[in-house]
């Protein structure tokens, strides 16, 4: 625990570094859930109207693609998960499949990790659907 309170106290630490650790940690915590990565921060392309998918991870026969948020408080950081987050989200999901067709036959996902200080990270499973 007093590693997760230093790692929210640094100072120098910028938001970017801080949001891919909380990626990292994520990563490790699905790990341990049973998950199997297959991919980190997968991106489309500029100009395909998809964002960036943090995390895809695989768990028995269901593709999950998991968004992580990294706010001062619960509210703020489920709050953080907009409906255009969930479409670029949906979007990016979508080329994923597209690009690697071995997953086409899996049951599609989408999860939500939520951290904020002195508390252990909130996993959501299926926090949306399209």
């Amino acid at each position: 625990m007093r590693f997760i309170k230093k790692f929210w106290n640094m100072k120098k630490r910028t938001n970017y570094k801080t949001g891919h650790f909380a990626e990292k940690i994520t990563a490790l915590l699905l790990i341990c859930k049973g998950y199997r990565p297959i991919a980190c921060n997968f991106v489309t392309g500029r100009g395909t109207g998809a964002g960036e998918i943090d995390l895809i991870m695989k768990h028995g026969k269901t593709l999950v693609f998991v968004e992580v948020k990294k706010r001062k408080d619960y509210i703020t950081a489920a709050e953080a998960i907009t409906q255009k987050n969930q479409l670029r989200t949906s979007r990016a999901s979508e080329a994923f499949l597209r690009r690697y067709p071995q997953y086409s036959n899996c049951q599609i996902r989408y999860d939500a990790v939520l951290f904020f200080p002195k508390h252990w990270p909130v996993h959501i499973k299926d926090a949306w659907r399209l």
